[in-house]
């Protein structure tokens, strides 16, 4: 198994995530890797309703706030906390590739959470990252 140094975590802030972040903290404490935070809003409009905007202030606001309070819950600093908009495929392993992540971490719970969210990006992100992709499945 690598040495992870350094851990990106793909967060949708529901409690799938919640359920799974001690998982993530353990697992990098065990390595003494740090952990990066990233969450991805799409900007696209689904079924006539617009897609939500990076300029929409009270959206970013409550992401913001939700990252800080997540980020608390498992000790990620500021400076380790992502809000991106776009493509959540192509946001991940950019960042993922920008940080030089060993690993990134996807929770996973059947057909919700941020696995229902990527779709067949999912697929895309295990086949397109540079580095181990870990699914985690949280417990009931």
């Amino acid at each position: 198994m690598s040495e992870y140094k350094h851990i990106l975590f793909a967060t949708d802030f529901t409690s799938l995530s919640m359920n799974i972040a001690p998982k993530v903290k353990k697992l990098a404490e065990l390595y003494g890797a740090k952990i990066s935070l990233i969450t991805v809003l799409e900007e696209t409009s689904i079924y006539g309703y617009p897609g939500i905007s990076e300029k929409d202030s009270s959206v970013s606001e409550q992401v913001q706030n939700a990252m800080v309070e997540f980020a608390d819950k498992i000790q990620v600093p500021r400076e380790r906390q992502y809000i991106e908009f776009g493509s959540v495929k192509g946001k991940v392993l950019a960042y993922a590739k920008s940080i030089n992540a060993d690993l990134i971490v996807v929770g996973s719970h059947g057909r919700h959470g941020l696995a229902r969210l990527l779709g067949s990006s999912a697929n895309a992100i295990v086949n397109g990252a540079e580095c181990d992709v870990l699914l985690l499945r949280a417990s009931e």
